[in-house]
């Protein structure tokens, strides 16, 4: 592939992250299944923010943080997503600008507010979120930027945005603006409900054009309806795409055609909090294909980074991946 401008850029929902230590009495009470991601209004929002534990709060969404996760590794990003023009859309924008990910969209000045995602962490360090969208589903054709796009080796696009009919719209354009410059798409499913939600429509991107898939276990057996995950992974076979399917602590198996690759997890010494790994885990394969890896070895800088984010509190990488990466002998 040629080099472009840039390696990776992200779409997806644009969301301040509030975490806190938690536990599941807490998450009972509010009617919160351990785990997954729950979609909240602003009413309810308010009122699980006022109940949590001090939190930290920083700027989030999957895909920034994967966005993040390359500029880290010292690939080039840039990230499309909405906020409001509010002190949490200030927040995001400083932010994700001072990690040296590029973010040119204009916050809009009208409707909802910038999205907040609330993280409950349970001692096991498994994350249960509860997501206000607010702004970022405003996201429509009209902010896919094709300069931005064509500028892209990869267009990574986040399965969370994918509610609205006009997000669907504009992940269609992003993928067909990608195709015309000879860039590859990726997608991540994100969730096993949202996978639930959108089955048909993701099974049409994803024959539509998309390059690499990003799945958990629970999220390709939930897309092809199967009990084992043996059984999804058959469903993947002799497919036209690179599937990256990630297992926790069992590691990932990499799927491209009739190839099979299964790599080991990265040895972490404390799971601290999962929010981010998987996002990280893209970061980590995204940044191997673009710097021409090949799959085992963008498969285990995957799993490298999804270990780093699960070893302390937060969904973005503590410390500079790059050299952490080349320190392992990992790039």
């Amino acid at each position: 592939m040629t080099e472009r401008p840039l390696d990776v850029v992200g779409i997806g929902n644009a969301i301040v992250d509030v975490l806190a230590q938690s536990d599941e009495a807490f998450l009972a009470a509010k009617g919160l299944a351990k785990g997954s991601m729950t979609l909240i209004e602003s009413e309810v929002a308010d009122r699980i923010y006022a109940a949590m534990g001090a939190g930290v709060e920083c700027s989030g969404g999957s895909a920034a943080n994967t966005m993040v996760g390359v500029a880290s590794l010292g690939g080039r990003a840039a990230f499309l997503g909405k906020v409001k023009n509010d002190q949490l859309g200030e927040v995001f924008m400083h932010d994700i600008r001072a990690v040296g990910v590029e973010f040119t969209t204009p916050p809009t000045t009208r409707g909802a507010g910038t999205a907040r995602c609330l993280i409950m962490v349970t001692p096991d360090g498994q994350r249960t979120m509860a997501t206000y969208l607010g702004a970022a589903v405003e996201f429509s054709e009209a902010d896919v930027v094709s300069g931005t796009i064509s500028s892209a080796a990869y267009t990574y696009l986040e399965g969370y945005l994918f509610d609205k009919p006009s997000a669907k719209a504009a992940f269609r354009k992003a993928v067909d603006l990608a195709h015309e410059s000879d860039g590859k798409v990726a997608l991540t499913l994100s969730d096993s409900f949202c996978v639930d939600r959108h089955r048909d429509d993701f099974l049409a991107l994803i024959d539509h054009g998309v390059d690499v898939l990003f799945a958990n276990e629970a999220e390709i057996k939930a897309l092809y309806r199967t009990r084992t995950f043996d059984e999804a992974l058959q469903a993947m076979r002799g497919r036209n795409l690179i599937a990256a399917l990630t297992r926790s602590e069992a590691g990932s198996v990499i799927v491209k055609g009739e190839d099979i690759h299964v790599v080991e997890a990265t040895k972490v010494a404390r799971v601290v909090d999962t929010t981010g790994a998987g996002d990280l885990y893209a970061s980590g394969f995204l940044h191997g294909l673009a710097r021409g890896m090949t799959l085992a070895a963008s498969a285990r800088l995957a799993g490298f980074c999804a270990a780093e984010a699960i070893g302390h509190f937060g969904a973005r990488p503590q410390g500079n991946l790059a050299k952490l990466a080349a320190g392992a002998g990992m790039t």
